[in-house]
């Protein structure tokens, strides 16, 4: 039977063959049209009838063959060379035996693909395509008979890998990986040569192209040379920065494949590890889930081959007491890989963390955090080198690069003995305040569990309050990590901090009393909140009240030292002013700071500072300096050593401006209500003289203030004058009612109002007949004042005094009536004098 099928096989080859006659007879003919027909009549007699493949074989590779490849190479014609191909396939694909076309095919491929010097290469781009999907159909076919062509392999493929046809590249990388497998113990002496146009390709605008380069470069190193990989590691790990999903998925499973099977892969882990955790962060989940189940095929693989160097860990390791929340354990073989790669990799991590390229830094801080993690406590060993890195990045400005480092120190706080990492960080702190150092500290300080911490608190917090440190910069940033510290101390010890809480006080009050931290009040508020709650205490102010007299101490050490640029003078300012009611429980403290700093001798910018503060308080002294109602027994004090030294007057605008804030002080005293008739006579007593000087200051507020200072004084014990005093208060009252400024002249006229009250007894207004006289003529010529407002309170001030000499009034109104330019207030003025008389009588 076989024989009868061989012999039946021999007859149709020999009919095929013989109907092939004419148009293989046509090939060579010179007209196109002539070679076309000839090529259809060999496709409608091999193609499109149905032939067993011995048959096709035989007609194939003795008869068609040859003609075929010298239309493929030769024909000017690009329809007759398409034809052709599409035959040669057919023929390859359907025949028995396809490695018997290799010797004459190949080296025509190699001609019209890649030919040598002086030869023109196929022109038409589709049919480029179908040479090279030809020359993969030979490598899927022929597999290792493909051997002895391998040096024209390659050079076919060096050439078409860098086609200008995006479809040639990708038909290329695949034919490239076809061949890596089908000849592997001979591809590898050449693969190299296959590296070079690979990479040249790998950043193509198409990604699909990209795609192919990345997949075929994975199989061409796999199978090839293992020494390639250093020549593509940098163009794959540009590939992870990739826009497209799908490359940066490529790249992922060709090093997890490398990682897995590449044959010296021992040599290259700590240069692929680092490439396939970076894709533990991509923003597809497809690529992550990718990575980790690679990782996890490593890890257990490195267990299985290193089993015996593992044991003891496999049976008795236990996992650390303190783990992050929320993160999964990784197995001990992929930790083992990192812990024993870790010195080979971190110092190139650390530097691409300060790459100039913002890419590179955010990847390599992501990658940075999983290292860590995997690393453990083997991180002790690489500390100086990561926290100098960290340090130098946490300067900058990239939130997400700042973010990842963040997150790594606190691993470090996590891994990390505190003995080790708080020692070398205190030390770079003590030496070099920076806010980069505390922002590190404060992220290991959240990382660090409570009971390893727990010993170290005194240590930190002593450090932290340190003027060299708390107080070496106003920069808001330097600030802000020093708020961080503090919080994270809080945050991790809870009521441990009990007995750090001084010194956490004083951090605190640092950064609230530092000018340009204002936005930070409320976050330092919140914080002495949350430091009270860990004591069980209400809210802050129990927390000043608890150290109020150590806080006191504490500023006060060198306050007859202080000048304005002392960091205590704003410090005092805090505890003052917000304290609240619990400064009056140091009064004694804050009285004998005000009494040294606010002599005449003193910076004159310091003494404006305290007074503000003095003001400030006054303002609701019940509920600050006299909440204990101690303050009285300081009045001697507050005026006599406080507020008369400063109410001299001294040449000088910086002398003005303090004579100003000490009025104003006064103004604030005798406003709060706090002093009794008896107290505000002896304050009278004492001040009254430089009162009445300063209504002659150039500032409109100090006139202002001396000239209310004065009524008050006048109304409450201006009867207890001596009739010199109030001929001296006068004067100088009249000349305020012509102020360049509307309120003085209003607070003047207030003041002679209340001076008038003065004199109703008879031996007063007898004695002042002369005066009151005086008074009377002055003050009508003010009723003719421009402001209408003026006229109606100087017709008050007159309508009061009226009741001493009415007729002698009347008497000056008769005398200057026709000269008033408002003789309605005249009017009103006699008309009331009039009312008085008839009352009285």
């Amino acid at each position: 039977m076989a024989e009868d099928g061989a012999l039946g096989d021999q007859r149709r080859a020999a009919e095929v063959v013989q109907a092939l006659g004419r148009p293989l007879s046509g090939l060579q003919e010179p007209g196109r049209d002539a070679r076309l027909r000839a090529l259809r009549s060999i496709r409608a007699e091999v193609q499109e009838r149905p032939l067993s493949a011995p048959v096709l074989q035989e007609v194939f590779t003795k008869h068609l063959l040859r003609p075929l490849v010298r239309c493929l190479v030769g024909d000017p014609a690009e329809r007759c060379r398409e034809l052709a191909a599409e035959l040669t396939c057919h023929g390859l694909s359907h025949g028995a035996r396809p490695t018997e076309a290799l010797p004459c095919l190949l080296p025509a491929l190699a001609q019209r693909l890649s030919p040598l010097q002086g030869q023109p290469p196929e022109p038409c781009e589709e049919l480029r395509l179908a040479l090279v999907q030809l020359l993969g159909l030979l490598l899927d076919l022929c597999g290792a008979a493909m051997a002895p062509y391998l040096p024209e392999l390659i050079r076919i493929l060096q050439a078409t890998i860098l086609d200008p046809y995006p479809e040639v590249k990708r038909e290329s990388c695949r034919c490239a990986a076809a061949s890596a497998r089908a000849i592997p113990e001979h591809f590898h002496m050449q693969s190299e040569f296959l590296i070079k146009p690979l990479m040249q390709t790998i950043s193509h605008q198409h990604f699909k192209v990209r795609v192919a380069v990345i997949q075929a470069t994975g199989t061409v190193i796999q199978f090839g040379n293992g020494k390639s990989v250093d020549d593509v590691l940098s163009h794959l790990a540009q590939r992870l920065f990739d826009d497209i999903p799908q490359v940066r998925q490529a790249v992922t499973s060709v090093v997890g494949e490398w990682l897995l099977h590449l044959r010296d892969r021992y040599s290259y882990f700590h240069k692929l590890i680092p490439l396939l955790l970076s894709s533990f962060t991509d923003e597809m989940p497809e690529t992550k889930q990718l990575a980790v189940s690679y990782w996890k095929k490593i890890g257990l693989q490195w267990e299985k081959e290193n089993e015996e160097d593992l044991k003891d860990k496999l049976d008795f390791y236990s996992a650390p007491p303190h783990y992050p929340e929320g993160v999964v354990r990784p197995e001990l073989g992929c930790r083992e890989l990192v812990t024993r790669n870790l010195s080979k990799i971190l110092p190139g991590l650390c530097h691409d963390v300060t790459d100039w390229v913002e890419g590179t830094r955010i990847k390599a801080s992501q990658l940075l955090f999983i290292l860590l993690l995997h690393a453990e406590d083997h991180i002790t060993q690489h500390m100086e080198l990561l926290l100098r890195t960290l340090y130098r990045v946490c300067l900058g400005e990239e939130n997400n690069v700042v973010r990842n480092c963040v997150k790594a120190a606190e691993l470090i706080g996590t891994f990390v003995d505190p003995k080790v990492s708080l020692k070398l960080l205190m030390s770079a702190l003590e030496k070099t305040p920076m806010p980069s150092y505390l922002m590190i500290l404060a992220a290991v300080i959240r990382g660090c569990p409570r009971q390893v911490l727990k010993p170290h608190l005194t240590y930190l917090a002593s450090t932290l309050s340190q003027p060299e440190i708390c107080q070496q910069s106003e920069e808001i940033f330097y600030m802000e990590q020093l708020l961080s510290c503090v919080q994270a101390i809080i945050e991790v010890c809870q009521e441990d901090c009990k007995e750090i809480s001084l010194q956490l006080m004083k951090v605190l009050v640092t950064i609230m009393a530092m000018p340009r931290a204002e936005h930070l009040h409320e976050k330092v508020e919140e914080s002495m909140c949350s430091l009270a709650q860990v004591q069980q205490l209400s809210g802050f102010p129990d927390l000043y009240k608890q150290h109020i007299g150590q806080l006191m101490e504490w500023v006060s050490i060198s306050h007859d030292r202080w000048n304005c640029y002392s960091p205590e003078l704003l410090q005092l300012d805090v505890i003052a002013t917000h304290s609240g009611p619990v400064i009056g429980e140091a009064l004694q403290e804050f009285i004998l700071i005000l009494k040294t700093c606010l002599q005449p001798a003193k910076d004159p910018p310091m003494r404006l500072k305290l007074f503000t503060i003095l003001s400030e308080l006054f303002q609701k002294a019940n509920e600050t300096i006299n909440s204990q109602g101690q303050f009285l027994s300081y009045l001697d004090i507050v005026i006599k050593d406080i507020l008369a030294p400063n109410l001299q007057w001294h040449a000088g605008r910086t002398a003005a401006a303090i004579r100003t804030t000490a009025i104003s002080c006064l103004w604030a005293l005798i406003y709060s209500e706090m002093l009794s008739p008896k107290e505000i006579s002896k304050v009278e007593d004492a001040l009254m003289r430089q009162v009445i000087a300063t209504l002659d200051e150039d500032s409109k507020i100090t006139r202002l203030l001396a000239c209310r200072i004065v009524s008050v004084f006048l109304n409450i014990c201006g009867k207890l004058f001596g009739l010199d005093k109030l001929n001296s208060i006068y004067p100088e009252l009249l000349k305020r009612l012509d102020d360049s400024a509307h309120d003085v002249r209003l607070a003047a006229a207030q003041a002679l109002t209340n001076w008038f009250k003065c004199l109703r007894n008879d031996q007063g207004k007898t004695v002042l007949k002369s005066n009151i006289e005086f008074l009377y003529r002055e003050l009508l010529i003010h009723l003719d004042d421009l402001d209408q407002n003026i006229q109606q309170v100087v017709l008050e001030v007159l309508k009061e005094g009226s009741i001493l000499y009415p007729e002698l009034l009347v008497k000056e109104i008769e005398a200057v009536e026709h000269k008033h330019r408002t003789p309605a207030y005249c009017n009103q003025l006699l008309q009331h004098i009039q009312s008085t008389r008839e009352k009285n009588f």
